[in-house]
């Protein structure tokens, strides 16, 4: 089998089939990622994990097929399955500053303007897309419900929803935090124009011009632009590449600072990628309850966890209604759409209703009726899964090429979701002269000097996959590769 050019088209697996041979792939992963299994070895044969696992032969080919297309395995002809000699586990993490800042206004990098301009143009290679390629998003599914739709039901829907949202939609969402988040009904929803409404309406629920906000550093550099925009100060604290914001550096700055709120990403942060252990969150929440400080928690991309169990956001750990959850269907389903929403909880819902109310009247009817149908039909479950492992390999195999091209001395943490690399070029390299050498070249990324107030991320840059891995990406992180070795 291994070497056969049919090895990747992929039998009519039942759900229970498909089941076990993920499961069993991701047990050979984490053995490899862990280093039990060691770059090169040769795998046990497919007949051995047969006789070992009492699983059928086809199922653990397809376990096998699975872990090469994520680039972590490859097959030799006549010979068996190896552990590619280019291996994840010898990617070291970035490291990071446990110092934090005071507070600043925000001054955005000259650089940003160029940035979104790159990441927008189709010409480029998307290696600084954050929103998913439309290769991986249901359209036919979409198209049918719209096709579907009478006169009647246009016409109602060419009217205004209420304010918080189209009663359905909302009920939906309300449905999908079962098992994540505790009692929420769809009157604690509020639906907005995407996630970075949900976070605007949830600043101008908690803050005024002139007060202060803790970010994480790095942070989403679109949140910089906005806390511009609304004249807030921002106190910048560490954040650990695999676990989040540094909660002794935070608490020292609410100790020293008059902070009004915090903005975080628990969950796959951007750009890090960096999921908060479940612990660490409650432990977050304890220290933001003792000095009575809300958070605006950005939970977009929650859904992409490459694990067994969706990851909890802060929501689920706040005893004291301090949490404004924010998200949207821009990661996972139509980023066109411009669908999201916040959970604020009873002690601001008041007044972020009010906002929305004020300030757009509200969010399309028709684009919330096509998901609600959507969600309602099951299929965004499915996706959801199809999507989650097509996120995998195109991380890890970009990772791989990463690793393969760049200098040794570049770090990288590999996330457990999500779409980005956040990554640590050598000490003399400039990831802002890295960026204008790959824009040159028409191959978008973003130089992680925008992702900061501070500026001090100079030698990183951030890559997304969110566009199917292909020759074209692959030669692309070559190029980028000979950029940063200085050979281009």
């Amino acid at each position: 089998m291994p070497g056969d050019k049919s090895r990747n088209e992929r039998p009519p697996f039942t759900s229970r089939e498909a089941f076990r041979y993920r499961k069993l792939a991701g047990e050979i992963e984490r053995r490899i990622t862990g280093g039990i299994y060691q770059p090169g070895e040769k795998l046990p044969s497919i007949r051995r994990l047969h006789q070992q696992t009492s699983l059928s032969i086809s199922t653990v080919y397809q376990a096998y097929v699975e872990l090469e297309n994520t680039g972590v395995v490859e097959a030799r002809p006549k010979s068996g399955y190896y552990v590619r000699p280019v291996s994840l586990q010898k990617l070291e993490a970035p490291v990071f500053s446990k110092k934090s800042s005071a507070p600043q206004r925000v001054s955005l990098a000259p650089a940003i303007n160029s940035v979104v301009e790159a990441i927008s143009n189709p010409r480029f290679v998307p290696l600084g897309n954050t929103a998913m390629d439309p290769a991986l998003l249901p359209v036919k599914p979409l198209a049918r419900i719209l096709k579907s739709l009478s006169h009647s039901e246009m016409r109602t829907l060419l009217t205004y929803s209420p304010s918080e949202g189209f009663p359905e939609l909302r009920r939906q969402i309300a449905l999908r935090t079962v098992g994540v988040l505790e009692g929420i009904a769809p009157e604690d929803i509020i639906i907005t124009n995407g996630c970075m409404e949900a976070v605007a309406l949830s600043l101008l629920a908690v803050t005024q011009p002139g007060d202060t906000v803790a970010i994480e550093a790095p942070t989403n550099f679109s949140f910089l632009q906005l806390l511009k925009e609304l004249g807030l100060l921002v106190v910048e604290i560490a954040t650990d590449p695999r676990e989040g914001v540094d909660l002794e550096e935070l608490e020292k700055s609410l100790s020293t600072s008059t902070i009004r709120a915090c903005l975080f990403m628990p969950n796959f942060h951007n750009p890090l990628g960096a999921l908060m252990p479940e612990g660490k969150k409650q432990a977050l929440m304890e220290l933001l309850s003792a000095h009575g400080v809300p958070v605006i928690e950005d939970n977009i991309s929650s859904p992409l966890y490459f694990g067994e169990q969706r990851p909890k956001p802060l929501k689920a750990y706040d005893r004291d209604n301090l949490v404004l959850t924010c998200s949207s269907f821009s990661k996972t389903l139509a980023p066109g759409l411009r669908l999201g929403w916040t959970i604020p909880g009873s002690r601001f819902s008041p007044k972020i209703k009010r906002l929305k109310a004020g300030i757009t009247i509200s969010t399309s009817t028709l684009d919330q009726y096509l998901v609600s149908r959507f969600l309602e039909s099951g299929a965004y479950e499915r996706h959801l899964r199809v999507l989650r492992t097509a996120l995998k390999k195109q991380l890890f195999r970009t990772a791989l090429e990463i690793q393969k091209h760049f200098p040794t001395q570049t770090r990288l943490a590999v996330p457990q979701g999500g779409s980005l690399l956040w990554i640590q070029l050598p000490p003399a390299v400039d990831g802002l002269a890295v960026y204008q050498a790959a824009f040159d070249r028409n191959i978008a990324i973003i130089p992680g000097v925008v992702c900061s107030n501070s500026k001090i991320f100079t030698n990183y840059i951030q890559i997304g996959c969110a566009a199917p891995f292909s020759h074209k990406i692959k030669e692309a992180v070559e190029i980028l590769g000979s950029i940063v070795s200085g050979s281009l």
